[in-house]
């Protein structure tokens, strides 16, 4: 793991589990952390990691209510966490259900620690919600939370810092080898909505955006990405066969069959 500023006091923080990249934004009073990692020994990892950098106060902010973003709040406590209301439901219905889940997940691979630590967690869900939209003042600097519509998830969040020109974009952005990974992609994904929450990331006109894995892109990296899931949702709305599917998607095999429901 390691920090990079990416602007003036704005800084992300990518891991080896899972290329996870986190957030963490520098105001003159407070500061704004995005992302606490997936289980309560990840969170104490990266509170103490802040706690290098800045002994400011600080507020959480949730992209999405998956585990490896929202489950390692518990060391950051006492904070208020911002989240989109969608957020809020999704731990509320399925948190205690995806750490048994993840918990089995990696014992299977041979990582007792892990799964020990997710076990050992206790949800936070969010306490401050963003319908919409909301501007937070850290003192001198403003971090606004953009809900872009449905993309990753039905509640995904951006953070965007506009002095430096910076958008956290959670898992609405993902930069793995191709883009996205098979991982990217669930049953009910509108591709073409989220196509469309890419261009309201674009609207914001961010010079660097941190995805929620990975290295932090540009724009150009969006928009390419942003084509690509225009081409699969076509493929997807005329009911092109696997085979042509395959030929035709941008992404390789795996990440076709993923986003377009092919088992």
């Amino acid at each position: 793991m390691s920090w990079t500023e990416v602007a003036d006091r704005v800084f992300a923080r990518r891991y080896d589990e899972l290329d996870l990249t986190t957030g963490l934004v520098l105001g003159q009073e407070q500061c704004l952390v995005i992302d606490t990692r997936g289980d309560v020994d990840q969170g104490a990892e990266f509170a103490a990691a802040v706690r290098e950098l800045t002994e400011l106060p600080w507020s959480v902010v949730y992209t999405h209510a998956h585990f490896d973003h929202a489950f390692g709040t518990t060391p950051f406590l006492p904070c208020d966490v911002w989240a989109h209301p969608g957020c809020l439901r999704a731990m509320l219905k399925n948190g205690e259900a995806d750490k048994q889940t993840w918990a089995a997940h990696y014992r299977e691979e041979g990582k007792p620690e892990i799964a020990g630590a997710i076990e050992r967690t206790g949800l936070m869900p969010p306490d401050r919600l963003v319908e919409d939209r909301a501007e937070l003042d850290l003192g001198g600097r403003t971090v606004t939370l953009v809900h872009p519509g449905p993309a990753h998830t039905d509640h995904d969040l951006l953070a965007h810092v506009p002095d430096a020109e910076v958008v956290f974009a959670g898992d609405v952005v993902e930069h793995g080898p191709h883009g996205f990974t098979a991982y990217s992609f669930g049953p009910d994904d509108q591709l073409d909505a989220w196509a469309a929450a890419m261009d309201a990331l674009l609207a914001l006109e961010p010079r660097v955006v941190v995805p929620g894995h990975g290295d932090p892109v540009d724009a150009a990296f969006v928009r390419t990405h942003r084509g690509g899931l225009l081409r699969l949702h076509e493929l997807k709305a005329r009911g092109a066969s696997r085979e042509e599917a395959l030929r035709s998607s941008p992404y390789p095999e795996e990440v076709t069959r993923a986003a377009l429901g092919f088992s």
